[in-house]
């Protein structure tokens, strides 16, 4: 076993116990209010949405959001919660014809300080992932490389999407 130093710092206290002050408007909850191809929605459900990350990981990476604004996994109803399951399913299934990766990574981040960008809303991370995907680029420069752009990829995968589920009239809101 490794012997841990600790190193005491008490002030950082002040730090976290701080809170972010809270946006005035909650980016998850503003856009099913606009058009699909704007806001980058894949498929609306009766509970939940799907949308392209505009800040993607990788190509093809998907956020399944519930409508209803709550922070964490445990304040989502049965229904949200089986909805949202299945939702990851299909959406492992549309971005797998779309984009043919070697994996996924799926998964939440609960509150800031597990690195949730957003939060006040939760929502769960669908990443494709290929083998060698993480390269020297973003070790050495910072910088991700990303091959297609987010209209290419909003069609590839709204276009598997019809063609694996036959949802057209759930597509066009």
């Amino acid at each position: 076993m490794t012997n841990f130093k600790i190193l005491w710092n008490p002030w950082r206290f002040e730090y976290v116990k701080t809170t972010v002050k809270p946006r005035e408007k909650c980016v998850l909850c503003e856009l099913p209010k606009h058009d699909d191809k704007e806001s980058l929605i894949i498929y609306r459900g009766k509970h939940s949405y799907i949308a392209l990350n505009a800040y993607p990981y990788n190509s093809g990476h998907v956020m399944i959001i519930p409508y209803r604004h709550v922070p964490s996994i445990e304040d989502l109803s049965s229904e949200e919660l089986t909805e949202i399951t299945d939702l990851i399913v299909k959406s492992i299934k549309a971005i797998r014809k779309a984009f043919n990766p070697d994996g996924f990574n799926v998964g939440m981040n609960i509150g800031r300080a597990a690195g949730a960008g957003i939060d006040d809303h939760v929502h769960v991370h669908v990443v494709p992932r290929w083998v060698g995907d993480a390269n020297f680029m973003a070790i050495i420069s910072s910088t991700k490389n990303l091959p297609i752009s987010l209209d290419e990829t909003y069609r590839l995968l709204r276009d598997a999407w019809k063609k694996l589920f036959n949802s057209e009239e759930a597509l066009d809101h």
